[in-house]
């Protein structure tokens, strides 16, 4: 068994915001619009790895973006001001979930083109995301929680969670899926965190 030398302190791993933001994106991309747009997407190009891969990368990218944007929030807003502003976010967030989402003319991806099938995925995914409730909850997450590494992992592992099995399957496997039921849990944790929010207060995990 390998001894660490005394005085050296291993990092603590921040699981707890992993394993929320894994969760809540995970339950929140149920029946959400990007998700559409990945079952399109496999229909369209029958190309899973591609697709898989270019969903990661656009996940990746948006919600970094999306989690900077909660950690500078998280910075500038005093902590009892931003224990408000995330409770009543993710109070939001839970409403918004229970409304079941279509895809737009506009987020539908255009033919393959030199770009390839994971060049249009990053592109098409990436502003589908824009504005989503996945990205939302991230800015959330990452406004609630200290390490914006954490958030940002779970949130795209989350993603992939929800995604993959669609891609991989298609309309089978989205044909399984209770969405409304998913809806009612998804609302039922973002409001659990609205609450826990409140009582624990940001910056932990």
């Amino acid at each position: 068994m390998r001894r660490w030398p005394v005085g050296i302190r291993l990092p603590k791993v921040p699981v707890e915001a992993f394993l929320v933001s894994t969760a809540v994106v995970a339950l929140g991309e149920i029946g959400d619009k990007t998700q559409l747009l990945a079952l399109v997407l496999a229909a369209r190009f029958q190309r899973p790895l591609p697709i898989i891969a270019g969903i990661f990368v656009a996940t990746m990218a948006n919600h970094s973006l999306a989690g900077y944007v909660g950690n500078l929030i998280q910075g500038a807003v005093p902590a009892e001001y931003l224990r408000w502003a995330v409770a009543l976010s993710f109070f939001a967030v839970a409403l918004w979930a229970l409304k079941p989402d279509t895809l737009d003319d506009g987020d539908r991806p255009p033919p393959a083109s030199r770009w390839g099938v994971f060049g249009i995925t990053v592109v098409a995914f990436f502003l589908a995301e824009m504005g989503d409730k996945t990205q939302v909850a991230t800015v959330v997450l990452a406004a609630k929680f200290a390490s914006l590494a954490a958030v940002v992992v779970g949130t795209t592992l989350g993603m992939l969670i929800a995604n993959v099995p669609v891609v991989l399957v298609g309309k089978a496997a989205s044909a399984r899926i209770p969405f409304k039921a998913v809806r009612i849990c998804a609302a039922l944790l973002f409001a659990a965190l609205g609450a826990y929010a409140l009582v624990a207060g940001v910056g932990t995990g």
